[in-house]
């Protein structure tokens, strides 16, 4: 029987979305800018978990976050930016006057 995924934790001190593993936490690091808007940052996961849409859980869960707070997005992390591309229907979250 296939165990069930472990549950997303919001961080707030350490601003960062977490998944704790036996190998170790995946992570999606943000910050907040002078403006408000969410940086998403960077995204890490243990390799034992890569290929697993860790990263994807992640993504939607703090792009779910932002829409939530009606937050504006700054996607950095290129994990993120690829994600966004995937799922239109978070576009409406992105500033887009940041993107290159």
């Amino acid at each position: 029987m296939d165990q069930p995924d472990p549950p997303i934790e919001h961080n707030v001190a350490q601003h960062r979305f977490e998944i704790h593993f036996p190998e170790g936490i995946a992570t999606l690091k943000y910050h907040y800018d002078a403006a408000g808007r969410l940086n998403l940052d960077h995204t890490g996961v243990p390799p034992a978990q890569q290929h697993h849409g860790v990263a994807a859980r992640l993504a939607e869960t703090a792009l779910d976050f932002a829409k939530a707070q009606n937050l504006k997005v700054v996607p950095v992390c290129p994990y993120v930016i690829a994600y966004l591309k995937e799922h239109p229907e978070f576009a409406p979250l992105v500033d887009r006057g940041q993107l290159s």
